[in-house]
């Protein structure tokens, strides 16, 4: 990887509250795991900055080797990389990610996120 895309990695989680890495955006994943996420983040209300891996496919390898995890989606939630597709599905589930989001002052709609939950039972 090189510096410029460690740089931009690395100022990006850092300059914005949460960020998803994802292949495609919002309102146009270009993958399940990264819809799923991304819907899950939108159902909940809370607000992140979506980077479309695909537009660079430096960025696409420097996010896994920044991270150490080898897929896309990659959340990170203040600076903190959270974890992947299958990571943050159990965290919403569990309830684990309203924790996380309260414990980091991040807003969220926690009846969405437990409508989420009365739903996936």
């Amino acid at each position: 990887m090189s510096a410029d895309i460690r740089d931009r990695i690395q100022d990006t989680v850092d300059n914005h509250d949460v960020v998803l890495f994802m292949k495609g955006t919002r309102q146009g994943p270009q993958c399940g795991f990264s819809s799923r996420v991304a819907g899950v983040l939108n159902f909940m209300e809370v607000s992140y900055l979506d980077v479309n891996v695909l537009e660079n496919p430096e960025l696409r390898e420097g996010i896994k080797a920044f991270s150490d995890w080898p897929t896309i989606p990659q959340l990170y939630v203040k600076g903190e990389f959270i974890g992947g597709c299958d990571i943050v599905t159990e965290m919403t589930l569990s309830g684990e990610l309203d924790q996380l989001l309260e414990s980091r002052e991040v807003a969220f709609s926690k009846q969405a996120a437990q409508h989420i939950r009365d739903h996936n039972r």
